[in-house]
């Protein structure tokens, strides 16, 4: 038996509302704020959850001296389509050349790493 269960992934960032609002447009959810707190119910997923992090130095992919720190694997139906809907909402494009594998790599607007996977 698991001693705990995921309550939320939390992202740190220096402008939580914008970025609940990137991962809203590209996963869906309802966004809800609280006391400076922001979280995104994603339905049948767990809370992507939002904190100001005043200073907040964004990672860089791929570099052993500002790692990723984590990423989001998000699976999708069509990998070209769901780019182009990223691209358009302000991601950037990291590792997405080798059009040949089922994942490519993208920064969120806040430059956390994600990935687009292919079911």
């Amino acid at each position: 038996m698991p001693v705990a269960k995921v309550g939320a992934v939390v992202l740190d960032c220096a402008d939580p509302r914008a970025l609940a609002g990137f991962y809203a447009a590209l996963v869906g959810g309802t966004i809800k704020e609280e006391d400076g707190w922001v979280d995104l119910q994603v339905p049948g997923g767990p809370v992507l959850a939002f904190q100001e992090a005043p200073g907040h130095v964004p990672p860089r992919w791929p570099a052993p001296d500002r790692s990723q720190q984590f990423h989001l694997d998000l699976t999708v139906e069509d990998l070209d389509a769901a780019e182009k809907e990223a691209l358009a909402l302000g991601a950037e494009p990291l590792e997405t050349e080798d059009r040949s594998r089922s994942f490519r790599v993208y920064a969120d607007p806040a430059g956390h790493p994600f990935c687009l996977c292919a079911c």
